[in-house]
């Protein structure tokens, strides 16, 4: 398996309260890390 700058590629984060403040920080990070985000 190859490595990747997206460890969370094809996986699902459910994130609430991602309007703002810290929801939305770890709502950012998972995006950036290769997730879908559901808010």
């Amino acid at each position: 398996m190859a490595q990747t700058d997206q460890p969370l590629l094809n996986k699902v984060a459910l994130v609430t309260g991602a309007g703002r403040g810290i929801g939305k920080a770890i709502a950012l990070a998972f995006a950036g890390a290769g997730a879908a985000v559901v808010c």
